[in-house]
């Protein structure tokens, strides 16, 4: 047993030296064959890289022989520009060479043609001078009377050209502005369709019979007397059949007494107490009747924020007349007028529309207060905190002051267009007369006309001038003194044309 286990021990020791031996040659035999793949790939790597080091060497020559080329390339170019360079400065020294001395040259020639100009010059004046002294010779004249002689001449000629020149250029200004002005004032006119009424500083009363004529008067007068009293007016009673005529200077006064006395001729009982109390009803109705009238005007025209003493003092001039228009609606027709104008003008609408409403508030009270109704109408506007646009145009639409803006101009342009529309006002005939004689005179009072002519209702008038005494360019000047003549002298509504006629004949008879 002891030799089997020997055996076995012997032959495990037998195996693993076999072993170890076969494992060591199998080893030698791995690192052999690695040794030679490392070596053939050392060899493999050695080569390539020997390779790519003779491409990059070839590439590197290659880049720098381009690199050379190019160079070259560029040195030449650069070269040859510099050549051209070289050339051009060359010639514009030749050229700038040539120009100096043709310079030069010109400068000699110059100079040699001021001595000759020097010379001429010279001689020139002493003939000047030897002309002089025989023009002095043959005409007996100086040089400076000479002179002055010439100079009279040559403002005669100016004043004569300046003449036919203003001529020309206001006969242009003149039409191109008629022109615009025929066309703005027609389209307000004809979009401002405002009612007119016609009023006197009397009222009439009809009465259902003359026996009321007594009653009006009462017993020993007492009835009239207390409605004269109460009412401030007076009562005429006279011949004419079945009414009464009440007159007064306050139209609102008249108004009161008007309606009050058909009040009581409606109601049949009239006694002094009965009198006071149906005017004190009826200056109340009136009083609301001047607030609604304002409102209503103010409402027409959309005029807005106004002071309500503003107001009153508007539906006042519901009872004011001038000339026969009732002023009231001659406002309303006036602010529409400037509203319409300052929109075609691109103004201030708002302010013209106001300014117009309010241009105669002074007529409200014209009567109780010291001063025109243009003063008074702009302290008016200044006393209530109107702009000072609306109190310049209000005092300025009759001329008074200046104007400070353009709406103050439209203001009185369209007072006037509202005055003098046919029929808008009325004019007593001794006025009338007065006016066209006046107009007549002035003209007449002018140095050369022979005779005037006051013509469309004093609108026009037409001057005959004598042709011996007055040209054609005189005939302007004499035009414009007599409208300024008649502006500083004369008032009138609207304008008045003024035509100045100067007429030459000839006249021969054949035998």
């Amino acid at each position: 047993m002891p030799n089997i286990v020997l055996m076995i021990a012997a032959a495990v020791l037998v195996g693993i030296g076999i072993g170890y031996i076969i494992r060591k040659k199998i080893a030698e035999s791995k690192i052999s064959t690695a040794e030679a793949a490392a070596k053939r790939i050392v060899d493999e790597a050695t080569q390539e890289a020997n390779s790519l080091k003779r491409e990059k060497e070839l590439e590197a020559k290659e880049e720098a022989h381009r690199l050379r080329n190019e160079l070259d390339k560029e040195s030449k170019e650069r070269r040859s520009e510099l050549q051209r360079m070289e050339r051009r400065l060359l010639q514009k020294e030749e050229s700038l060479d040539r120009k100096i001395s043709n310079v030069e040259r010109k400068e000699e020639e110059l100079r040699k043609k001021e001595e000759e100009n020097r010379k001429t010059e010279e001689n020139l004046q002493q003939l000047h001078r030897e002309q002089l002294s025989e023009l002095e010779k043959i005409s007996g004249m100086t040089s400076e009377e000479a002179k002055e002689v010439l100079m009279q001449r040559v403002r005669e000629d100016i004043d004569h050209e300046l003449a036919v020149m203003v001529k020309d250029m206001e006969n242009q200004a003149k039409e191109e502005g008629d022109k615009k002005a025929r066309e703005i004032v027609t389209l307000a006119i004809q979009r401002c369709a405002a009612d007119h009424v016609s009023e006197s500083t009397v009222s009439v009363v009809n009465l259902p019979n003359d026996e009321m004529k007594g009653r009006i008067i009462g017993r020993e007068g007492r009835n009239i007397r207390a409605l004269e009293t109460l009412t401030g007016i007076d009562l005429i009673i006279d011949d004419t059949p079945e009414a009464v005529i009440i007159s007064g200077f306050d139209p609102i006064r008249r108004e009161v007494a008007r309606l009050a006395l058909e009040k009581l001729v409606s109601d049949g009982r009239i006694h002094p107490a009965r009198i006071e109390e149906i005017v004190e009803k009826t200056r109340k109705e009136i009083e609301a009747q001047i607030k609604d009238e304002g409102e209503r005007s103010a409402f027409e025209t959309k005029v807005h924020g106004l002071h309500p003493e503003l107001i009153t003092l508007l539906g006042k001039l519901r009872y004011r007349t001038s000339y026969g228009q009732n002023v009231l609606q001659h406002s309303i027709e006036v602010s529409h007028l400037a509203g319409i104008m300052a929109a075609e003008l691109g103004l201030d609408i708002t302010l013209s529309k106001r300014a117009g409403l309010l241009h105669d508030i002074g007529k409200a009270i014209d009567h109780e207060t010291e001063g025109s109704h243009v003063q008074i109408g702009g302290d008016l506007a200044k006393k209530y905190k109107e702009s000072p646009a609306v109190v310049n145009a209000i005092a300025a639409h009759h001329g008074d002051i200046d104007f400070n803006t353009l709406e103050a101009v439209l203001i009185q342009s369209a007072d006037a267009i509202s005055a003098v529309r046919p029929g808008a006002r009325r004019e007593t005939l001794e006025a009338y007369i007065k006016r066209l004689e006046k107009l007549e005179n002035i003209a007449d009072s002018f140095d050369g006309v022979e005779k005037a002519y006051a013509i469309h209702a004093g609108r026009e008038i037409r001057i005959m001038v004598k042709p011996d005494r007055i040209d054609d360019y005189s005939s302007i000047k004499v035009a414009r003194d007599i409208v300024q003549k008649v502006e500083n002298e004369l008032e009138y509504p609207g304008q008045i044309k003024v035509t100045v006629i100067r007429e030459t004949r000839a006249v021969d008879y054949a035998k």
